[in-house]
């Protein structure tokens, strides 16, 4: 099983990235908004239910690489971490621009709430991006206590920490669900809010990055 601060590391990275207005987001408020509040609640379980699936996918694959490579465990600690930095970086960087544009919600069509889910399954496993995120963000969370890595506890530790990362943006994804036309209006309205959650994120995930391996706290 993860460490309790690897637990609690990778929930507050999840939700830094989370409370951020993103594809997934947009994605389940023009289902809200276009069609009805059952639809952007069936568009989010399919975006959670896909990311589960890929997240999983890509802890087996990782797990099956660490164990004929353990010393890709270590190099790939580094390499998430640079990336987790990165990302951090790149909200404040982005924040004052992303704040200031106004969100536009696609046209959706009336679909039945099961097409709704499968499809939003099938946005997650065939984004490439959320599987290249899923293999840097997860090693770095990783323990290999004295530098030898037990292929099961290194298996564990991944399956869990990939299945906490899409559960994190379910409290978000409900809100963005249930309150549709009004989150809308209010993500335009509060731009000084969005940038600010922006640096929020930004400086949590840099500071969760850089205590992996310089032990603050």
């Amino acid at each position: 099983m993860p460490q309790l601060d690897a637990i609690i590391a990778v929930c507050l990275a999840g939700l830094a990235l989370s409370a951020t207005p993103g594809p997934s987001m947009l994605y389940i408020l023009s289902h809200s908004v276009g069609q009805s509040r059952s639809a952007g609640l069936a568009s989010a379980l399919g975006l959670c239910l896909g990311g589960t699936c890929l997240a999983i996918a890509t802890a087996f694959g990782l797990a099956t690489v660490f164990a004929s490579s353990v010393w890709l465990v270590v190099l790939l600690r580094y390499v998430g971490s640079a990336y987790l930095v990165w990302l951090g970086l790149s909200m404040i960087r982005d924040a004052r621009t992303n704040a200031q544009a106004t969100v536009h919600l696609g046209h959706v069509g009336h679909k039945p709430l099961g097409t709704i889910v499968w499809q939003g399954i099938l946005v997650e496993l065939l984004n490439p991006k959320t599987v290249l995120f899923f293999a840097l963000f997860l090693p770095p969370f990783i323990s290999v206590g004295s530098g030898t890595a037990d292929q099961s506890s290194v298996s564990m530790q991944l399956l869990v920490l990939g299945a906490l990362v899409p559960l994190t943006a379910i409290p978000s994804d409900l809100a963005v669900a249930y309150m549709g036309g009004s989150m809308t209006k209010m993500i335009n309205r509060q731009k000084a809010m969005r940038e600010a959650l922006a640096w929020i994120g930004g400086v949590i995930l840099m500071g969760i990055a850089l205590n992996l391996h310089l032990g603050f706290l």
